[in-house]
C-alpha cells in the first residue's frame, strides 16, 4: 500500500539510533509495524492467563523425552 505521511523527525532519528542494519525510512517503518504487531500478539496471549486448565497429571518433561526427533 502506498501512503504519504508526515513523520516526527526527532522520533525517526531516535528510532534510527536503536535500529540495526536499517538504512531507509521505509525499512524503519516496516520494522516498527512488525514489532507493533508482534507485541499485540503477545499481549493477546497474556489475556489467556488463568483461563486454561491443565490436566493434573500433565508431565511435559516426560513428553519431551518420549518425543521423536526427525
Amino acid at each position: 500500500m502506498r501512503a504519504s505521511i508526515v513523520l516526527n523527525d526527532e522520533l525517526v532519528n531516535e528510532a534510527f539510533m536503536y535500529s540495526q542494519n536499517i538504512s531507509s525510512k521505509r525499512e524503519l517503518i516496516e520494522a516498527a509495524l512488525r514489532e507493533y504487531v508482534n507485541n499485540r500478539k503477545r499481549k493477546n496471549l497474556r489475556d489467556l492467563k488463568g483461563k486454561i486448565d491443565f490436566v493434573d497429571d500433565y508431565d511435559y518433561k516426560n513428553m519431551r523425552s518420549e518425543a521423536q526427533v526427525f
